[in-house]
């Protein structure tokens, strides 16, 4: 009776079966850019986190000008805006301007800035 946890002698003497070189594959582009991708996506959600955030969705921003509005915030995408790792260049709908723009902790604002800025919305979606 032969040991099921031992191959038996045919497998081992397969030809069509690879023997182990001992070196590893290099990733692929394709994984390496998922890998980065995946990283980048933790990255920010945890800025976020650290910073008193949640994952996403309506968040409280203010451009370089001081205006302060609420947009739409996920990590790893941009709906209204272009990425620039913790910043995003989007439209300012209070000064009517392109602007870099960063998130505000809502804990820090006053309740007329907290008021002003829930009332201005960059886009909303249905």
């Amino acid at each position: 009776m032969t040991d099921p946890t031992t191959p038996s002698r045919s497998a081992a003497a397969d030809p069509s079966v690879p023997a182990p070189t001992g070196r590893r594959r290099r990733p692929s582009r394709r994984q390496l850019r998922l890998a980065f991708t995946a990283l980048t996506v933790v990255t920010e959600v945890l800025m976020l986190r650290r910073r008193g955030y949640g994952l996403g969705g309506d968040v409280v921003v203010r451009c370089r000008r001081g205006h302060l509005y609420t947009t739409l915030w996920f990590p790893g995408a941009s709906v209204t805006s272009v990425r620039l790792g913790w910043w995003r260049i989007q439209y300012c709908p209070v000064g009517r301007h392109v602007s870099l723009v960063t998130p505000v902790d809502t804990a820090d604002l006053d309740a007329v800035d907290r008021q002003a800025a829930t009332d201005v919305h960059d886009l909303r979606l249905p």
